[in-house]
């Protein structure tokens, strides 16, 4: 049986993850590479914004909590399009 993670916990990990994703090193040269790398940034912040998705559904969660988790969301969309769209 999977371990529960609390929500504070799962909004660390998730703002880690952010963190990760943009300290990926760009690809020098263009091709394949630039493909790995924008899928490994996708999937980094897929796993931060699996972690929070749900939280706004929970009962016991805080109003201000489930703020905080919808700014966090909208964080990892503006982080995708900051990393992945530079122009």
């Amino acid at each position: 049986m999977s371990k529960v993670i609390p929500t504070a916990e799962r909004i660390k990990k998730a703002r880690a993850l952010i963190e990760k994703a943009r300290s990926l090193p760009q690809p020098t040269e263009h091709g394949w590479s630039d493909l790995s790398y924008a899928a490994n940034v996708k999937d980094i912040l897929r796993q931060a914004r699996d972690l929070v998705k749900f939280v706004s559904f929970m009962p016991n969660v805080p109003a201000e909590v489930k703020h905080e988790v919808e700014t966090l969301i909208a964080e990892i969309a503006q982080a995708e399009k900051e990393i992945l769209h530079k122009s």
